[in-house]
């Protein structure tokens, strides 16, 4: 397991190789295939089934263009690959869209709101069920990702601070073994391994994404030069969400196959994905997807994660949280206009609303 220091080293030096391949390539071009990254979660799975389906290919050939949909098995991984250039754009929460591509310097957009955690993410105790017990003991989780942010809102919940308690930084495909080790007593996970680990001895969810809803957001992102550059992969992307979103909300027989198809490639039962998928507010219809990144809310949700960012040290070598600037529909802006480098761009999301892929 990696500890805090190192694993910001290991994004300093990813974002370096980002920034080195950027200006050694030029600025981008109109290509003809791009590579989306993924890692398993029940929100993400409707990309590898898209995939599956052939519902890529469609909007692909519609466009002629070629899109191929990248499973990475470690989370951080993946995002760290995208911000390294060797994908064009990745599924990532909210604030990790800003702490590793956006923070370094990647101009990225998020051009597809997909969800939001409504229960997916949890603070799990063994032996307690209150948040309060939480205090003094090791916390076992993916450091600087969601997890975090949700632990401090959950220690504040609590009227605790991140020094009533110790991390240890771990990777979201080994966290349910750690917390199956006897001498674990406290871990932060998200689904799939979160209903794992809720089923294991004495333990108890004692908070999770339900008790702040909206704040930790799914989303697809993409390099904003190489969107600029081409447009059609934007609108080919959100042809693909809303297909497939569509049809795996669907209480007929086809629905029931996408869904359990789903649940065969991130390894769980359908029984369990469908769980899942109860605790995930899926921005299905494209109107409310629009409406929800145009919302005032959206910019509070985001000043609140890009303050904790800067506490936790995820903006390297800035004095000030407005260091990494984002931009929302409507033009407004939060933090520095002149160096805006993570932007909710609903423009495809409205395309598909409005029917105009």
């Amino acid at each position: 397991m990696i500890g805090k220091a190192t694993r910001i080293a290991l994004m300093a030096s990813t974002l370096l190789i980002a920034s080195c391949s950027q200006s050694s390539s030029g600025p981008p071009e109109k290509r003809h295939e791009f590579s989306i990254g993924w890692s398993i979660y029940a929100g993400w799975m409707p990309w590898p089934y898209a995939q599956q389906a052939g519902i890529v290919k469609k909007w692909a050939d519609k466009y002629g263009i070629k899109i191929n949909v990248v499973q990475v098995n470690d989370y951080v991984e993946s995002v760290n690959q995208y911000t390294a250039g060797k994908f064009d754009g990745v599924t990532v929460a909210n604030m990790d869209a800003l702490t590793i591509p956006a923070a370094g310097g990647k101009d990225t957009s998020a051009i597809i709101v997909g969800d939001y955690s409504n229960g997916n993410d949890g603070i799990m105790l063994k032996d307690a069920d209150n948040m309060a017990a939480i205090k003094g003991r090791q916390v076992y989780l993916v450091e600087l990702s969601v997890s975090h942010y949700l632990l401090a809102r959950g220690l504040s919940s609590a009227g605790l601070t991140m020094r009533d308690i110790k991390t240890v930084n771990t990777a979201d495909a080994d966290i349910v073994g750690a917390f199956a080790s006897p001498d674990v007593k406290a871990a932060v996970a998200w689904n799939p391994q979160l209903s794992v680990m809720r089923s294991q001895a004495g333990a108890k969810q004692v908070f999770s994404s339900a008790d702040i809803p909206g704040e930790i957001l799914d989303l697809l992102v993409v390099d904003t030069a190489t969107l600029k550059a081409n447009p059609d992969l934007g609108k080919a992307l959100a042809g693909i969400w809303y297909e497939t979103v569509a049809l795996m909300k669907r209480q007929d027989a086809q629905g029931k196959e996408a869904r359990a198809a789903m649940a065969k490639l991130a390894g769980a039962k359908p029984e369990d994905f469908d769980s899942q998928l109860g605790t995930t507010f899926l921005y299905t219809d494209p109107k409310a997807a629009v409406a929800a990144t145009s919302d005032a809310g959206l910019v509070t949700t985001m000043t609140r994660v890009r303050d904790f960012s800067f506490s936790q040290g995820l903006f390297k070598g800035a004095t000030s949280a407005d260091a990494v600037g984002m931009s929302f529909p409507g033009g407004k802006t939060l933090g520095d206009p002149a160096h805006v480098t993570l932007r909710f761009d609903e423009s495809f999301m409205k395309m598909a609303a409005d029917g105009k892929l």
